[in-house]
């Protein structure tokens, strides 16, 4: 028996929880097509990548959700929540989970770490065990307090998701995100990550699924609708500024 896993082999839907074929999120494709196949994810780095509303950010909560850790981000050990809008989705997964691998997990989710910046300085907890006082987030930059979450508490194997990292950062503090997701890699522990970045998504060794119209499907970076449409903005942005200007 194998005891050498990542923390999740594998998702599935389950579908005696009744999620309505016919209503959302099961009406995005990608979502359907995890209910009719399942997802098997890489024991390192998975990348989702595709268009807003794709599903790639739908699928990374509920599987953060279902893997016990708070929907608006953070770990398993410190639950807030501002508004409860996350789908269904999370509470009708089942996750396979590794056979002797790390439990712990942060879910970093871009659009709510104002929140959880100002709920981990109230209450203290989400913390650190060796950091008995909260670090003052909120004086930082929006990168700085992200790659402060980074140093701090992605430095350990586990399960960890990220929704859009990318948005806080700068292309260096990206390159830097990248480092800290090998380090991860290197210490045992799994990364699943929505992302829009070119930069991001270039990690060696990492699946990148793209997701769209079709579901999701495995590519690779240089097939990347993404980055096609970077290198041919880059290499004449007038092309694609005229027809929005006009």
């Amino acid at each position: 028996m194998d005891f050498d896993q990542p923390p999740v082999v594998g998702v599935e839907v389950d579908r005696e929880r009744g999620l309505d074929p016919d209503a959302w999120p099961m009406t995005v494709p990608a979502v359907a097509q995890l209910a009719r196949e399942g997802l098997e994810l890489s024991p390192f780095v998975t990348f989702l990548v595709g268009e807003n509303g794709s599903g790639k950010s739908t699928i990374v909560e509920a599987v953060a959700a279902a893997y016990g850790l708070s929907p608006e981000g953070g770990s398993a050990q410190g639950h807030f929540s501002t508004r409860a809008t996350e789908s269904p989705l999370g509470a009708s997964l089942r996750l396979q989970r590794g056979l002797g691998a790390a439990r712990w997990g942060f879910f970093l989710r871009a659009e709510t770490m104002h929140s959880w910046y100002t709920y981990s300085e109230q209450t203290g907890r989400d913390l650190p065990p060796d950091q008995p006082v909260p670090p003052s987030y909120h004086e930082m930059s929006h990168g700085e307090s992200f790659l402060e979450v980074l140093r701090t508490r992605f430095d350990s194997p586990g399960f960890y998701c990220l929704d859009e990292p990318e948005a806080a950062l700068s292309f260096s503090s990206t390159l830097a995100l990248i480092g800290s997701l090998g380090r991860i890699v290197e210490s045992g522990g799994q990364v699943l990550c929505a992302t829009h970045s070119p930069v991001l998504a270039a990690m060696p060794g990492a699946t990148i699924l793209e997701v769209g119209e079709w579901g999701m499907r495995r590519t690779t970076w240089e097939e990347l609708e993404l980055v096609q449409h970077w290198k041919a903005y880059l290499d004449a942005p007038g092309r694609y500024l005229r027809h929005v200007l006009d």
